[in-house]
């Protein structure tokens, strides 16, 4: 029996929401003194050979900066559109996927998630410490596992990614920096995560 090769590992930022609880462009406030998504790239950067920023087509300009783009081609709307897009864009990639909205986010959480990857399941996620389930937006998604939310957003049984997760065989895993994955998606949450040491 031949065991399957590790699909390669590339980063993925989510920048493509409208942020319309925050009111302004959360992927550009500077919680570290640069725009959020340039500090998720160098923090990605750090562990991942190639980290690309996922954005909505009319977004493209404000990171012409950056060369590794993916804008958004797959009708669906929400987060599972900027996933599918890197799947369209590499079918053969496993994709290690974050939100832009994660102010407190460091390289424990990063290291832990990619140290405790395992390619056979589906997806391997962080639990949220809101809900205590699978976090799709702080997980890598394996090619199986992005197949499966191709197929789940194509014949509309599941838009949601977190639902996808829960109906596949994923591993999940406890973070011991629970409080990295806190994400700001309003001024409240903004002041929070602004007070708070990084």
């Amino acid at each position: 029996m031949t065991i399957a090769a590790k699909a390669p590992l590339k980063g993925l930022i989510l920048c493509g929401g409208y942020s319309t609880r925050m009111q302004e462009d959360k992927s550009i406030i500077a919680y570290h003194g640069m725009p959020q998504w340039q500090y998720m790239i160098q923090l990605l950067s750090s562990q991942l050979e190639e980290v690309y920023i996922s954005c909505r087509p009319d977004q493209l300009a404000g990171f012409s900066s950056y060369p590794h783009l993916i804008s958004d081609s797959v009708a669906t709307g929400g987060p599972s559109a900027g996933i599918l897009s890197a799947h369209a864009f590499q079918p053969d990639t496993a994709w290690l996927v974050v939100a832009c909205d994660l102010p407190l986010f460091s390289a424990n959480s990063l290291q832990l998630l990619i140290a405790e990857r395992d390619s056979g399941k589906a997806a391997t996620s962080f639990k949220s410490p809101v809900n205590l389930l699978p976090e799709p937006l702080v997980a890598i998604w394996e090619p199986a596992g992005l197949a499966a939310l191709q197929q789940n957003v194509q014949t509309k049984a599941q838009q949601c990614p977190r639902k996808t997760l829960l109906s596949s065989d994923i591993k999940i895993v406890e973070n011991p920096w629970a409080t990295e994955q806190f994400n700001a998606n309003t001024q409240e949450e903004k002041a929070e995560a602004m007070n708070q040491p990084k």
